[in-house]
């Protein structure tokens, strides 16, 4: 599956405010295929695993904090160049900068309630899948 898959996540502002549907209709719409996808709500020991490679950043804790504040969902991906396409697809990290009609640009309230993760390689999409998804769930 490697290069055509990511991962993403719809962030627990984006769950909270309603926009989870509208967010899944544009990655399909995108020519995405959900290969896993399931709504959790993390605890600190998840969150941090997840985004252990920050550990030593200043923003860690504020991270696992908001990643921990209300449910998400996390997905799987499928489409030709997926890691790629899908960055494009969601925008800068920072909403004031990404594109128009963006996810991040429609849904994104703050560079720190950005509404949606993306993997930012094949190797991390691998690893980010297998963090939340078994071999098994991922059909």
């Amino acid at each position: 599956m490697s290069g055509n898959i990511t991962l993403t996540i719809i962030k627990p502002d984006a769950v909270a405010n309603g926009h989870t549907g509208k967010i899944i209709d544009h990655i399909i719409s995108a020519g995405y295929k959900v290969k896993a996808m399931k709504m959790i709500h993390m605890n600190d020991r998840e969150a941090g695993g997840f985004y252990e490679v920050h550990k030593e950043r200043p923003f860690f804790n504020d991270l696992v904090s908001f990643m921990t504040s209300g449910p998400c969902v996390p997905m799987v991906l499928e489409k030709d160049n997926a890691v790629a396409d899908f960055r494009t697809l969601i925008g800068a990290t920072n909403p004031a900068d990404a594109a128009e009609g963006t996810i991040r640009n429609l849904y994104a309230k703050s560079i720190e309630a950005n509404a949606i993760h993306g993997s930012d390689s094949d190797e991390n999409a691998l690893r980010e899948a297998g963090y939340f998804f078994s071999e098994l769930e991922m059909f």
